[in-house]
């Protein structure tokens, strides 16, 4: 059988589909108490703590894997202060470390000598006596299978294969939704309902009032929100044009004929997406990075012109928080990050590396079929620049030696043809609640009085776009990598304002400006907020009152109970600089 070219159609969900068409039924209604679209690891969270609390809970995943990208490559764990991580987040992280207690776990190596070399920051033991047994860094298949461990250990269907439609999908009573229909007429009815997706289908399809793209500074007094000024000055050597300084030529791949506005203002842009590649260098466990159908020469050339403007450019892929390509100004590729057995993840980010700028601008409101069109064009670029660092003449020949030692891990992926299935979607819709996240949350000058997690991340975003400047010179919009607090995350910000949805929970694209967002998407924080909206939902039955009635009180008590971390000493942090 010939898989789909993404994760986004199942074969299995077609021919249940085709079954029910081809016997004129439309297929029966199942109900729950929770129902839980999305099954991220947020999303498995969720449902996992609303069954512990008695409730039963379906997880309805559109595609054919648990775990989001926790399980889809994004394996160095992303943790800012790890001792804010606690509850059900801090308890999959154990179970990650228990997992690779067992010597069988080992194929490549040994337990001994790849703990002895990773620093205690990722992984807990013997060596760090403050924190413990807790491990942050793993192999995507183990994440997916202690995922799917747990809600099997506490009864929560999973029902995969099942997208919402996008034009009837929601059907609503009284400010609340009662039902949510599938593409395939299927029907899941529920008491309370989540949206743990990335992209926030359900929420805007609920009608809850939401943003994309970037407030301008002005909206919140932020100093971080809004159109930035220009990367490093270094850009500015590089021609963008096809041709080298002929204008007539024309523009490269993705680079805007203008800049993008007047810094501080508000736009439609969101941070570039990628993903994070799971390699290996085993020869018995590498399969061969074949080049793209599609590829274009053209999309690297900026990357070929770069490289010819560095000294001394060395592969160096031995070490977390090296990359595997680097050179005395900056580094120009890949990231090599250790994984046990001998895999990586590699989040390939130099100025001209994976993140696909100007291509994510449309993901949160399209549609499936243009999302399938997104996913395969960031696919093929990612790919293709992996073909490029390994076999295009104009990368120095020892780069190109170094990366045929490299190709994707032949048990990992194994029904995506061994690549990730989830693109990393790293921001798009953020819903607007009684209680906006912002900067000044992050930096401590203001803290909400209803905490359900912690956040301790720096406030970050990747770039956004490449243009070229009234001088005709190319420009990069620069991100952001600011420090920040540990700060509290608002119960306000996961439930929509009153009147909007009395029974809808959204952990994920939670009401939060783009400044403040950076810190609270990191995967250990998503997993506390499906906890906070699992323990919520169930709360909200128990006590028959709507998500925005809930006491916080209660909710407090409960997530304590479990285990949640929800106070931390904090100090006010300095205000970003550009």
């Amino acid at each position: 059988m010939r898989l789909p070219r993404s994760p986004w159609r199942c074969v299995a969900c077609l021919a249940v589909t085709a079954a029910w068409n081809l016997q004129g039924a439309v297929p029966p209604p199942v109900s729950a108490d929770v129902i839980v679209y999305g099954g991220s690891a947020a999303g498995v969270v969720a449902g996992v703590q609303a069954a512990r609390l008695g409730r039963t809970v379906i997880v309805v995943e559109p595609g054919r894997h648990l775990g989001g990208l926790t399980a889809g490559g994004l394996s160095m764990t992303d943790t800012g202060v790890k001792g804010t991580i606690g509850g059900v987040s801090r308890e999959f992280y154990e179970r990650i470390f228990r997992y690779y207690e067992n010597p069988a776990a080992w194929r490549q190596t040994t337990r001994a000598e790849y703990l002895d070399w990773l620093p205690t920051h990722w992984a807990g033991g013997p060596k760090d006596k403050d924190f413990g047994r807790i491990q942050f860094v793993f192999e995507p298949h183990v994440a997916e299978q202690i995922l799917r461990e747990m809600v099997r250990e506490v009864g929560v269907q999973v029902v995969h294969g099942e997208r919402l439609d996008l034009r009837r999908g929601v059907r609503k009573e009284g400010g609340r939704i009662v039902s949510l229909t599938m593409e395939s007429g299927r029907t899941f009815v529920g008491r309370m309902f989540i949206d743990a997706t990335y992209e926030g289908d359900l929420m805007a399809r609920a009608g809850v009032t939401y943003v994309t793209g970037r407030e301008g500074n002005a909206k919140y007094g932020e100093t971080l929100n809004g159109i930035l000024p220009s990367g490093p000055a270094v850009f500015g050597k590089i021609s963008p044009y096809v041709v080298p300084g002929d204008l007539r030529s024309g523009l490269l791949p993705r680079v805007d004929p203008r800049p993008p506005g007047r810094p501080g203002d508000g736009d439609h842009r969101q941070q570039a997406y990628n993903f994070r590649v799971c390699l290996t260098n085993a020869p018995d466990n590498r399969v061969p990075i074949d080049k793209p159908a599609n590829y274009n020469p053209l999309d690297y050339e900026l990357l070929a012109r770069w490289v010819a403007t560095m000294k001394d450019v060395q592969p160096a892929p031995s070490r977390i928080g090296d990359t595997a390509l680097g050179g005395k100004e900056r580094n120009i590729g890949i990231s090599f990050h250790k994984m046990p057995n001998r895999k990586t993840d590699s989040n390939i980010g130099s100025e001209f590396g994976s993140d696909y700028l100007g291509r994510s601008y449309d993901w949160a409101e399209a549609d499936y079929t243009q999302r399938e069109a997104l996913w395969q064009e960031h696919k093929t670029y990612v790919q293709g620049l992996l073909w490029f660092l390994t076999h295009d003449e104009r990368c120095p020949p020892q780069v190109r030696a170094e990366m045929r030692n490299w190709g994707l891990a032949r048990d990992e992926f194994t029904d995506t043809g061994h690549w990730p299935f989830q693109l990393y979607v790293r921001e798009a819709r953020r819903m607007v609640s009684d209680y906006v996240l912002t900067e000044h949350d992050a930096r401590n000058t203001r803290a909400a009085e209803d905490p359900v997690a912690l956040a301790s991340y720096h406030s970050d975003s990747h770039g956004v776009c490449l243009y070229v400047d009234e001088q005709g010179r190319l420009c990069r919009e620069k991100g952001f990598y600011v420090r920040t607090g540990v700060f509290g995350i608002s119960y306000r910000s996961l439930r929509p304002r009153a009147g909007e949805c009395a029974n809808l929970l959204v952990p994920m694209c939670l009401s939060a400006s783009h400044a403040a967002y950076g810190p609270t998407r990191m995967e250990p924080v998503f997993m506390m907020l499906g906890q906070a909206a699992g323990t919520a939902a169930a709360l909200a039955l128990d006590t028959g009152t709507t998500v925005q009635d809930l006491p916080y009180a209660r909710l407090r008590a409960r997530l304590l109970a479990d285990r949640a971390i929800l106070e931390w000493k904090t100090t006010p942090a300095p205000a970003a600089k550009h």
